[in-house]
């Protein structure tokens, strides 16, 4: 029976963990502030910053990969940081 308990916690955790975040809850790269962004785990103040002054020189992203561009964002931090984001009215 334990087994059985301590299984089903770990089904229930994993799935947890894998479900996405919601748009409700995710970071719009297009309105977000610079603290808005840094909030953002895996995203730090400079590359908050990076993410803004990109936006005000260039315009608004058009898709979250559109990060790529901004200095300090390469795929694999882009994987990392894209789930938190969206692409709002641009």
């Amino acid at each position: 029976m334990k087994l059985r308990s301590l299984l089903l916690s770990l089904l229930v955790a994993a799935f947890v963990s894998a479900v996405p975040v919601f748009a409700g809850d995710a970071v719009d790269i297009n309105t977000a502030t610079i603290e808005q962004l840094a909030e953002v785990k895996g995203i730090g103040p400079k590359t908050a910053a990076a993410i803004v002054e990109y936006r005000e020189a260039n315009g608004a992203f058009h898709s979250v990969d559109d990060l790529v561009n901004v200095k300090g964002i390469g795929e694999k931090k882009l994987a990392a940081i894209r789930e938190a984001l969206i692409v709002g009215g641009h």
